[in-house]
């Protein structure tokens, strides 16, 4: 009797197993497209503004837009769906805007101090087929984020917090282009 179960359990794992459930690591957007160029993302952020009620004083870090087109494009070369090229020879472009910059205070202790702060960086991106000049898609205000510790055994610092929030933004970048959800 052990037997006939053990050869069932192991007739259903093979089952499902060979049934999968349809995931594949190549790009969902299209097959035609194998190259992609990366423009450098632009600065969108008004600092000359007037705070508002909800939101305070505009934040802008600089050369922030420069780092997220670094990130973006190392995302992707890790990814490996699309070879990063030369605008002139790419078959599609990213394009992207950097919309907002925040740093808001999560946390506080008794005393009214800050104990954590979660950095958001959105960005406004669109992936352009170059053959055509269309948008093959569009995304408005993609976040990446980052929660920290100004104190304790979690503390990080703040530069360490924005490069893991550029991270976040960057994988969902990729993701977008690629898993096209």
């Amino acid at each position: 009797m052990k037997r006939y179960y053990f050869f069932l359990a192991c007739g259903l794992s093979l089952l499902m197993l060979s049934s999968g459930c349809g995931y594949s690591t190549r790009s969902l957007v299209s097959d035609k497209y194998k190259t992609m160029s990366i423009e450098l993302f632009i600065s969108a952020i008004d600092i000359t503004s007037e705070p508002q009620a909800n939101r305070g004083f505009t934040t802008y870090r600089p050369a922030l837009e420069t780092d997220i087109t670094k990130k973006v494009k190392e995302r992707f070369m890790f990814d490996g769906n699309y070879r990063i090229a030369k605008e002139s020879e790419a078959d599609v472009v990213l394009k992207g805007r950097l919309v907002d910059y925040r740093k808001d205070a999560v946390r506080y202790d008794a005393r009214d101090n800050v104990e954590e702060y979660r950095i958001s960086i959105a960005v406004n991106v669109s992936l352009i087929d170059r053959a055509e000049n269309k948008p093959v898609w569009e995304n408005k205000r993609v976040v990446g984020e980052h929660a920290y510790f100004l104190t304790g055994a979690n503390a990080i610092p703040e530069d360490t917090a924005v490069d893991k929030a550029l991270d976040d933004l960057a994988r969902r970048v990729v993701e977008r282009t690629v898993e096209c959800w």
